[in-house]
């Protein structure tokens, strides 16, 4: 876990650095608490008030009003001088957020989470995979692949879930893990953070560093429960600030004790102090479940580099850093823009060596680490899109097969008991013969699941109970697999290649 910074030096940037973030966040709030511009950069109050004193003193603040006895009530302001700097601030970034982590803190911070090393038992493995149905067989290719450590090659045909298999593969590498809002490098700001992939720890864990504060703070501090990963999608600063809690030292706790007589809000306000200024850990980091990162068809070599905002004035990190510690999902491999060669020889190096290679605007190299377990998942014939060379460095290439009549009865019973829906074995029956025959189609994984979408949204129009009735199922089996003349063949196939291989919706089984 990172620590909390104990002074400037700790947090690896410079006072100048740090007086920056401090005008602009002025600028884009108004004026601030020092609770606020806190939370705002994510970094404790003492070390950011001697900054806050230092631009006191330049004349680039100044104290609008006071809120309770301590430096954090304090409402800060800028003063004319301090809008005339921050014109200049603005001018070399629009970053305003929680302050940057330096390049070489986050290599480390990498390296110390590593998904390599992982050693997965099968019932781990079984634990991880506990909401999707397969087969030992499938299991006894999976752990060697994930304890390898490198890529792996998921292959079959749509709509039998290698999406969702690869998104829960990501639980075996650990359920936290910390990522940096933001990295400083070579001057610039670049997000790493991002709350499409780093998604907040489950109730329990979060549970473990966060404390409800009793009632909220005044002005415009968070309300109860809020995260520093509420970020602004521009990356212009936490839309709430976070209630933050931690070890407090001996002080603080008679201090908070002292407190519990006075008048009034004033002990919860020393409270709240108290919280903010212990926190658990570095709150310049987030404390994510492991990233899953999917790219698909949109793909394009140019966004595997750093992406320059011109209009912020700050990069983002492409998707194979922002998948540091988990799973970097390549889907539908195959089918995007840029030719397939190309894409794949982008991936050779930092498949064989775990480094990747960044330029900067300026022109510059940077070896960034390239830690992330790769999964390439495609429909398509894999020899038809690499040559042996490029499919020598992915050691493991399993098949997602079609599943067998057992396997497809333990699907369709785990779908039915998820929605309370009594399991019919003739309702096996009719879909066998009707749609699986010698003539029909191949049988998918995600079928169960949409068949009874299907079911549950016509007995919805229709006001009554979902069941396995024959009339529902035919009705239903007749508006996703167009019918069972037309549908031998290739019309209901596309059935199962639109259907995704994950439905957040509900909880998926494939």
């Amino acid at each position: 876990m990172p620590l909390p910074p104990g002074s400037l030096e700790e947090t690896g940037l410079s006072a100048e650095f740090v007086a920056g973030l401090v005008i602009k966040a002025l600028s884009h709030r108004g004026s601030a608490a020092g609770f606020d511009l806190a939370d705002m950069l994510a970094l404790p109050l003492p070390l950011l008030d001697d900054v806050i004193e230092q631009l006191q003193d330049r004349r680039f603040v100044q104290v609008q009003a006071t809120r309770g006895p301590t430096r954090g009530e304090y409402v800060f302001t800028l003063t004319s001088d301090g809008r005339k700097r921050a014109a200049e601030e603005l001018e070399l970034s629009r970053y305003v957020g929680p302050a940057p982590v330096p390049f070489e803190d986050f290599r480390r911070w990498v390296e110390l989470q590593t998904v390599e090393g992982t050693r997965v038992s099968k019932p781990e493995l079984q634990e991880a995979l506990d909401d999707v149905v397969l087969q030992d067989a499938m299991l006894e290719l999976l752990g060697p692949a994930v304890n390898s450590g490198r890529s792996m090659f998921l292959h079959g045909e749509s709509g039998n879930g290698k999406t969702l298999l690869a998104k829960r593969l990501a639980r075996v590498f650990g359920e936290r893990y910390y990522v940096p809002f933001s990295v400083l490098v070579d001057g610039s700001v670049m997000i790493v953070y991002d709350p499409v992939h780093h998604g907040p720890l489950g109730s329990e864990d979060g549970a473990a560093e966060r404390t409800v504060l009793e009632r909220p703070g005044r002005g415009s501090r968070a309300p109860e429960g809020a995260h520093p990963q509420d970020m602004e999608p521009n990356g212009s600063g936490p839309t709430a600030s976070p209630a933050v809690t931690g070890t407090r030292s001996a002080a603080a706790v008679e201090t908070a004790e002292d407190a519990s007589d006075q008048p009034g809000g004033a002990a919860a306000d020393v409270r709240q102090e108290i919280l903010r200024t212990f926190a658990a850990h570095d709150r310049r980091f987030a404390a994510a479940s492991r990233p899953v990162v999917v790219t698909g068809g949109e793909l394009t070599l140019e966004q595997l580099d750093l992406q320059w905002d011109s209009t912020g004035r700050m990069y983002q990190a492409p998707p194979q850093l922002k998948a540091a510690g988990g799973v970097l999902l390549v889907d539908d491999l195959g089918r995007q823009r840029v030719e397939i060669r190309d894409l794949l020889n982008r991936w050779g190096v930092p498949l064989e060596h775990r480094q990747d290679h960044l330029t900067l605007r300026s022109g510059r190299r940077i070896v960034v680490p390239f830690d992330c377990f790769v999964i390439f998942s495609t429909n398509l014939e894999p020899r038809s899109l690499a040559d042996d060379a490029f499919l020598r460095r992915i050691h493991y290439k399993i098949e997602v097969s079609d599943p067998d009549r057992a396997e497809y009865e333990r699907i369709f019973r785990a779908c039915c008991d998820e929605r309370e829906i009594e399991f019919d074995e003739g309702a096996l029956d009719f879909l066998f013969d009707q749609y699986y025959g010698e003539d029909g189609i191949a049988p998918r994984r995600c079928h169960p699941r949409d068949v009874l979408d299907h079911i549950q949204d016509l007995a919805e129009y229709r006001g009554e109970p979902a069941r396995l009735a024959r009339d529902l199922l035919e009705r239903a089996c007749q508006s996703y697999f167009l019918s069972p003349g037309s549908g031998r063949g290739h019309g209901v196939q596309q059935a199962a290649a639109s259907a995704p291989d994950s439905n957040d919706r509900r909880r998926s089984t494939p």
